[in-house]
């Protein structure tokens, strides 16, 4: 990913407010794709109009910016199943569940997220003893989607 990119769009999104969650693109050198997953500072769910909000924000940097062809495609979405990178964003999302990739610890683990430290978390699933897990042994990391 070009990182002059993701500084462009990360600062149009600070500047309307919102988060960057993940940022992919796609497509072709003539008519790129930019997929944008947004989420909103308050915790609440993004809506249609943050998207356009947000989509707005963006066009008027990436128009000047000259960093993509100017036949690019813009997609602005809300996070769907978030993914989890950081400590941080693993203590924002703490009391929820998430969906984990750890080959050293079983595989696909979902569970309950119940302490956050600086190399681990804690994690509790629906019918065993909670387990930590090291952030450098996840490979990937969503949160999940629970119906109760």
């Amino acid at each position: 990913m070009n990182e002059q990119l993701e500084h462009v769009v990360t600062a149009g999104l600070d500047d309307a407010g919102f988060d960057l969650v993940e940022l992919r693109q796609g497509g072709t050198k003539s008519r790129p794709v930019l997929e944008v997953r947004i989420d909103r500072r308050d915790g609440e769910k993004v809506t249609v109009d943050d998207c356009a909000r947000a989509s707005r924000a963006l066009e008027a940097r990436l128009d000047t910016g000259g960093l993509v062809s100017e036949r690019y495609v813009l997609q602005v979405s809300s996070p769907g199943e978030r993914p989890l990178r950081t400590p941080a964003e693993w203590r924002r999302f703490a009391g929820r569940w998430a969906s984990v990739l750890a080959p050293e610890h079983g595989g696909r683990l979902e569970g309950e997220i119940m302490e956050v430290a600086d190399d681990a978390v804690l994690l509790r699933p629906e019918r065993a003893a909670a387990v930590r897990i090291p952030f450098a042994g996840i490979k990937e990391a969503r949160l999940a989607f629970r119906f109760s």
